[in-house]
């Protein structure tokens, strides 16, 4: 299915290298109809019959107006079997969220928000008649401290967050997901704690939590660099990370992957098919997709990254119906790579049905469960192989990029 993405910024914030950009003046319309036709191509070349999920992401497309969102899902719709349950979801900024503005959202088709961190893109998720039924998807909270939201360079207030999440919540109940950053410069482990039990006064039934990284370029990564700003070490980083587990599973959240949690059933099912591996299509500057081309014949799964400067895109659109700047084919050992690399950040792991779907011929049990690097992992406690399939165990969850080079060498080797 197609993904849009929504390139535009009010701000940029001190530690974003998203494809983002601050103008002055946006021309909606012409955007608008360059997301339209590029959903329209890419759903036809990939013969998605159904759309399990739509995710708008940016940039910060509550800046959109819900005319653009329903004229994405309508093209959607249009395309593509997009069934009355599906999941839509909107990323939010809450400088960006007034009440009228997000009934607005709601009338147009959306009935999930998210509220608090940058994602990369946004996506549809689509699925062909033989295959899983994958997601179609098209910003963020961060911050519950006045003083760590000035330093991120983000726009809005603590009390104007709660008060975005509270309006959120009495228009999308049961389905307003809140994003947090942790390891901030000069954070601490009980400034951490105090910020997590005020989440858990002010959230719905969806937390996502993300480690805040340094990115070369970035005006808080500078700040850090030249010593003007300490970051919390390693040990303090992985101690947050376990606080928030601790805190988050004793109010009843499940921690169904390694940075989201959920609670009555509120998982995200847009997110779930980047990491069962189902196809997705990428649509608007810098978006990613991953799909298979039935339209052309082809019978090899892609991944694709439309073209970043959105100007640009708009005229690539316009010429040839899309604005693809890169298509890779991806060979059965890049997709296992793939499935690995993102089923093992579940709960779930890579279940032997999935896994068979990608390698009929060789089987999780005969790949992972003989002597080799998996076996001594699953001896050392890190893994679990058995008759669900492969999984981390919480403490192999916790280290889980220490564990893949292992893992993809025992992968490649075979």
């Amino acid at each position: 299915g197609p993904c849009p993405q929504w390139p535009y910024c009010r701000k940029r914030c001190s530690y974003c290298n998203f494809n983002t950009y601050v103008v002055p003046a946006v021309d909606e319309a012409a955007l608008r109809a360059c997301l339209v036709r590029e959903a329209q191509t890419l759903l036809r070349l990939s013969q998605v019959h159904s759309v399990t999920s739509v995710f708008f992401g940016g940039g910060t497309p509550s800046l959109a107006s819900p005319s653009t969102v329903a004229a994405v899902l309508e093209a959607v719709a249009g395309a593509a079997h997009l069934p009355d349950g599906a999941e839509v979801t909107l990323e939010a900024n809450p400088s960006s969220t007034s009440t009228s503005r997000l009934a607005g959202f709601r009338a147009a088709g959306v009935n999930r928000l998210s509220i608090g961190v940058q994602v990369r893109g946004a996506l549809l998720a689509a699925a062909p008649a033989a295959a899983h039924d994958p997601t179609v998807t098209v910003l963020p909270l961060q911050s519950l401290d006045d003083a760590e939201l000035r330093m991120l360079g983000r726009e809005h207030t603590a009390a104007e967050a709660q008060k975005a999440v509270e309006v959120a919540r009495g228009l999308f109940p049961g389905r307003t997901s809140i994003d947090l950053l942790f390891g901030l410069p000069r954070q601490s482990r009980d400034a951490w704690a105090q910020q997590l039990e005020a989440a858990l006064r002010l959230c719905d039934d969806h937390i996502s939590l993300y480690q805040l990284t340094l990115e070369r370029g970035t005006a808080l990564a500078a700040q850090v660099h030249g010593g003007a700003l300490p970051v919390p070490s390693q040990d303090v980083l992985a101690d947050m990370y376990q606080i928030a587990r601790t805190v988050l599973v004793a109010a009843g959240f499940r921690h169904y992957e390694v940075s989201n949690f959920a609670r009555k059933g509120a998982l995200s099912t847009h997110n779930l098919s980047y990491w069962r591996a189902d196809q997705y299509i990428g649509v608007g500057p810098g978006a990613h997709g991953r799909f298979m081309l039935w339209g052309e014949g082809g019978w090899s799964r892609e991944a694709r990254v439309q073209t970043l400067e959105p100007v640009a895109w708009m005229q690539e659109v316009r010429s040839q119906g899309h604005g693809t700047r890169s298509r890779v084919v991806l060979s059965l050992l890049e997709q296992l790579e793939e499935l690995l690399t993102l089923g093992l950040r579940t709960d779930e792991g890579v279940t032997h049905e999935r896994w068979g779907h990608f390698s009929p011929q060789l089987s999780l049990q005969a790949m992972f469960g003989e002597p080799g690097e998996a076996w001594a992992l699953q001896q050392e406690g890190w893994l679990v192989l058995d008759s669900s399939g492969l999984r981390c165990t919480w403490a192999g969850l916790a280290v889980l990029d220490s564990l893949l080079p292992d893992l993809l060498c025992q992968l490649q080797r075979v």
